[in-house]
């Protein structure tokens, strides 16, 4: 029962971050756009979401790459400066500007570098975590100021689409999710089932298991994991083994028996950008609930739909690709909140302007 417990805990802070970042999201969207922070010129053009995708793209190659060539902490410097970057976003816009210099905010900069140095220096869960949702928030926010509500559906879809493909058919995913994982950067978030978890101390114990290896890295992947998707269980003891038995292993794991819990930060992020979108794009007439309208409220909603679906499928042992149930209950949330607000059909999807 304790460990039932502890499960349901878990699943709860999933849940809270993603309401961070969406709650977040829809707070810095007015600041982001009054700072001009729009990203495109015509936020209604649904290229610009081929663009992001096409860049999604290059980006996973590149880093299975460095994952391949053991370059990958060039990678986690990357993700550290952005996720440093993004930060500076945000504290650029809620902190007040007392010290400046250059036209900089030096205690927006101050904090932005903390941030980065914590993720470099002291890895642990609850900073992972916790610079994670910054992040998503910052992304969320400018993105919905940046892709209409068009945009944020096509990009929504596609990317659902492709998550399924990546984790159910090519499977790299698995194994850039595995290499992810090792970096200790905000792309997963850590969900521990106990008060005395450690990532850092279940990572090092990981890495002293590890033998010298003999196959290629995407070989080696140390269990089943997804980035933009979810990872039901921690690493197994047993890292030398290959990732096909590890992940038979893991599908018969006792769900109440884990340590941690893992999922994509990009879960997180991508369905929040169409509530952002939503809200943003929204006209003013449109009914409104506690501030937020109507459709951006309902895709909200839709999104925990989709992730309770996703978690108690989890639960049961395998790894799952996140952004199908996600990104499709966001959808049909913002349809249903949309319709209800009086909105056509052809209107809440965008297709208005080429119809």
């Amino acid at each position: 029962m304790e460990r039932r417990w502890r499960i349901l805990g878990g699943c709860g802070l999933i849940a809270g971050i993603f309401l961070f970042v969406q709650l977040g999201a829809l707070a810095l969207v007015q600041p982001f756009e009054s700072a001009g922070y729009q990203a495109v010129e015509d936020p209604s053009d649904p290229t610009n979401s081929l663009m992001y995708i096409g860049a999604i793209l290059v980006a996973t190659a590149v880093m299975l790459l460095a994952f391949r060539y053991d370059v990958d902490q060039l990678i986690r410097g990357l993700i550290v400066f952005s996720a440093a970057w993004l930060s500076l976003y945000v504290f650029q816009v809620l902190v007040p500007p007392v010290l400046t210099y250059a036209g900089l905010n030096v205690v927006a900069v101050l904090l932005a570098l903390g941030l980065g140095t914590a993720l470099l220096v002291y890895p642990e869960w609850y900073v992972i975590d916790a610079a994670g949702a910054v992040m998503g928030a910052a992304a969320a926010g400018l993105f919905g100021i940046s892709f209409g509500v068009l945009p944020a559906l096509v990009l929504l879809t596609v990317l659902a689409v492709y998550d399924a493909i990546s984790v159910y058919g090519t499977e790299h995913m698995l194994t850039l999710a595995s290499g992810v994982m090792d970096l200790k950067v905000p792309v997963v978030l850590v969900i521990p089932m106990t008060l005395s978890y450690s990532y850092l101390d279940a990572t090092a114990a990981d890495d002293a298991a590890e033998e010298p290896p003999t196959t290629e890295r995407g070989a080696d992947a140390d269990g089943p994991a997804v980035a933009d998707g979810s990872q039901p269980a921690e690493r197994p003891d047993d890292a030398t083994e290959t990732g096909k038995a590890d992940e038979t292993a893991d599908v018969h794991a006792d769900p109440l028996e884990r340590d941690a819990l893992f999922i994509g930060l990009g879960d997180a992020i991508i369905p929040s950008i169409l509530v952002a979108s939503a809200a943003f794009f929204a006209s003013s007439d449109v009914l409104s609930v506690f501030g937020v309208p109507l459709p951006a409220l309902t895709a909200m909603l839709g999104s925990y739909v989709g992730l309770a679906i996703l978690l108690w499928m989890v639960l049961k042992g395998r790894a799952h690709a996140g952004l199908p149930l996600l990104n499709g209950g966001t959808i049909a949330g913002y349809i249903v909140g949309a319709l209800a607000a009086g909105i056509s059909l052809i209107d809440a999807l965008g297709l208005g302007p080429y119809l």
